[in-house]
């Protein structure tokens, strides 16, 4: 895991970044500036237990895929969930809290992930664990109302003019942030590039 200081606010991005690009970008653009982080991680998965894992690039070149993409210093790209033995997102964070005692941590998933989030293991075990920012995305801007997620834990919502306190809410708390989205999507790039073993 990267190094951190006592008192820090990170942010967790997780997902398979296959492949990165522009959209993970802005993601974490957003999340920076409103949720006021010294740091986010691009947790980059083995792979998503829900999704096939044909046209899965191996893990080594998407790390690699992503540190050519990133060039702010605060994101910082990691795979310590492989060496976790298990692809659960619930028992990783947990992971994570156990290890990162004085660290303020905030879930970052995109919109789109509402839809199956009630499908996850443990998906409320997650939302418990830290608070959780979800950031908008193309077509998924109303997800938010009707997700299972969100109708279960409405009571725990935070308005997106205080985000960037989100860290200092006990879990759980989860916002929904609104801004400029990208209609960039890992599923389309791979597509166009389906005759390129590379993409």
């Amino acid at each position: 895991m990267p190094h951190v200081e006592r008192g820090m606010v990170v942010g967790l991005f997780g997902g398979s970044f296959n492949p990165p690009h522009e959209g993970h970008l802005l993601v974490s653009e957003i999340a920076l500036r409103r949720l006021r982080l010294d740091q986010l991680w691009w947790m980059v998965t083995p792979g998503n237990p829900l999704k096939s894992k044909s046209g899965l690039a191996p893990l080594q070149e998407r790390i690699a895929m992503s540190e050519r993409l990133v060039r702010d210093p605060r994101i910082k790209v990691t795979a310590f969930e492989q060496s976790l033995g298990g692809p659960y997102t619930a028992h990783t964070l947990a992971h994570v809290k156990a290890r990162n005692r004085g660290i303020h941590f905030i879930w970052i998933m995109g919109a789109d992930s509402l839809r199956t989030f009630h499908l996850w293991q443990e998906w409320q075990s997650i939302v418990r664990t830290f608070p959780i920012a979800v950031i908008d995305r193309p077509g998924s801007t109303l997800s938010f109302l009707s997700s299972n997620m969100t109708r279960t834990f409405d009571y725990a919502h935070v308005d997106e003019d205080d985000a960037g306190a989100l860290w200092k809410k006990p879990a759980p708390a989860w916002t929904f942030l609104h801004g400029p989205r990208s209609t960039i999507s890992s599923t389309s790039l791979r597509l166009a590039g389906a005759g390129n073993p590379r993409t």
